[in-house]
């Protein structure tokens, strides 16, 4: 198993990983399945200030992870919103915490003081959403700082969101603005 940073190269798998996420289930806001130009957007945008990792075994990738602004406001520049998607059938084998650990470690030495997941989360659970990925925030150590009831529709039902936060920094002053992720490779 190794973890590496992700190329344009991965848009294709990643693209059918995400497809499960985004066709099945509402763990993802998004109605439709981006294209393999749009998800190489995507990874190139990232990489150019935030880490992004892919997850392999023997050449198979199963799964990534990425982080990215939390708000677009300067005083907001040392927090960091993160997300993750696993292969189908991958979950609950420590790839997860593999991967998180390394971009929070990673967000840290950059300099970001925070961490954010936004997590869809269902009033009752049903086939599309389950409260997994609250309940793995939690055991990660990310406490639960906000919730937003019946803000998204998918598949003819409303879904809630939660924000959930890590501290990752010392919260020191003055500091200095977060090291740029190409910079830090």
């Amino acid at each position: 198993m190794t973890i590496r940073v992700a190329t344009i190269e991965d848009a294709a798998a990643l693209v059918e990983i995400y497809r499960y996420y985004v066709e099945k289930t509402a763990i993802t806001f998004e109605y439709d399945v981006p294209s393999i130009e749009e998800f190489e957007r995507r990874i190139q945008t990232t990489l150019e200030k935030y880490p992004y990792y892919v997850i392999e075994e023997e050449g198979e990738v199963l799964g990534y992870a990425y982080s990215g602004p939390f708000a677009s406001r300067k005083a907001f520049s040392w927090s960091a919103e993160i997300s993750i998607y696993l292969k189908q059938g991958q979950q609950k084998k420590g790839y997860g915490k593999k991967l998180y650990q390394l971009m929070e470690t990673t967000l840290q030495e950059l300099g970001y003081q925070n961490v954010y997941a936004c997590i869809a989360t269902p009033e009752v659970e049903d086939e599309y959403l389950t409260n997994n990925s609250v309940q793995y925030h939690e055991h990660m150590g990310y406490r639960l700082v906000g919730e937003f009831k019946r803000c998204g529709y998918k598949f003819d039902r409303w879904y809630h969101i939660v924000w959930m936060e890590k501290w990752i920094g010392k919260h020191e002053s003055p500091i200095e603005e977060p090291k740029r992720f190409s910079a830090f490779k």
